[in-house]
């Protein structure tokens, strides 16, 4: 059922985007409409507690990422299964008393997940409120071997309620709702491919971290020369793609080398890690686009979109502890030195 169809039946929907992203948001109040909501998923929802239902529903789409959130009052029996060649990992954001997923008990702290072709069978707490990812399989495996250098599908393997911890599913949960709060408050910047590529690899490198142990793998000896070497070719690398937002993935893929080998060799050689490193030079590069921009020619969200920053305001306390005022700042003061001319 699409949005028009659910809003025939007593839902209301908004949905907004383009070929590059879409985002559905909807209030039902009906389960079995409610099933229909999640794009590309066959499923079916049976209330099982007594009341009125009422459920909301919001989902952004792009790339090759799922990004969903959905709430409901009743007691609901779930079954089903999401789209071929998909890997669905989420956590509870509330609930109110315990759930049954796939046969284990389900917690706040559960961080549950669902392979493409298996099969959903999920009894809910009454009060259930989840947020949740489903994305391309292949390309999430590619990027924990290639980046993590981890096989995540034989991590994963028959569970369906991951091992982890308290704190680990918290971090989880708070990055995702920070995503759907960010993406609720400027979708229209998922047009920009930076954009949805540097989301999409912090989704990532998010959900792998959840799945992760707690125990810290102990260090493995690198040899200085080695650091140094890794260290020059990404430098490297970077001068040759100056224009460009890279990210640790890039460099990871292009270097053939771990996040953490990655990260020991920055901190040994420059003191500095990498995530930092990239930060400073794409924020240079947001700054160099705003000391060129006409004036009122250029939206600061889109220009920081373009160098891949995706939390607008995470990006403002960054620039401006990086260069002592607001990007707004940068901006005002260049179209000031550059004068429109009179014409008379």
């Amino acid at each position: 059922m699409n949005a028009s169809s659910l809003a025939a039946s007593g839902a209301t929907a908004r949905t907004v985007g383009d070929d590059a992203y879409s985002v559905v948001h909807l209030d039902t109040r009906d389960a079995d409409d409610h099933a229909s909501c999640l794009q590309h998923w066959n499923q079916r929802y049976d209330q099982l507690s007594a009341g009125s239902f009422s459920g909301r529903f919001d989902e952004f789409w792009f790339g090759n990422v799922q990004v969903f959130r959905e709430r409901t009052n009743q007691v609901i029996h779930e079954i089903g299964m999401s789209w071929e060649g998909s890997r669905t990992i989420g956590v509870p954001v509330a609930v109110d008393g315990a759930g049954w997923y796939c046969g284990e008990p389900c917690t706040l702290d559960s961080v549950i997940t669902l392979k493409g072709g298996d099969e959903l069978d999920y009894r809910t707490a009454r009060s259930h409120d989840i947020v949740a990812v489903t994305t391309d399989s292949q390309a999430f495996i590619d990027y924990a071997l290639h980046v993590e250098h981890r096989d995540i599908e034989a991590e994963i393997g028959k569970q369906r309620i991951i091992a982890t911890t308290s704190e680990q599913a918290a971090t989880l949960r708070g990055f995702l709702l920070t995503v759907l709060a960010s993406l609720e408050a400027t979708p229209e910047l998922l047009r920009h491919p930076q954009m949805r590529k540097g989301l999409e690899q912090a989704i990532y490198g998010s959900l792998i971290a959840a799945i992760a142990p707690r125990e810290d793998t102990p260090r493995a000896a690198t040899p200085c020369r080695t650091r140094q070497l890794i260290v020059d070719r990404a430098r490297e690398y970077m001068r040759s793609h100056i224009d460009e937002p890279i990210t640790v993935a890039d460099l990871c893929t292009e270097l053939e080398v771990s996040r953490r080998t990655l990260q020991y060799s920055f901190q040994d050689i420059l003191n500095l890690n990498p995530v930092s490193f990239l930060r400073a030079l794409r924020l240079n590069g947001v700054r160099r686009e705003l000391k060129k921009a006409e004036p009122a020619s250029h939206q600061i969200a889109d220009i920081a979109a373009r160098w891949g920053f995706w939390h607008l305001s995470h990006f403002a306390a960054d620039y401006k502890a990086m260069f002592g005022e607001l990007p707004s700042d940068t901006l005002r003061q260049e179209t000031r030195s550059h004068p429109v001319p009179l014409i008379v």
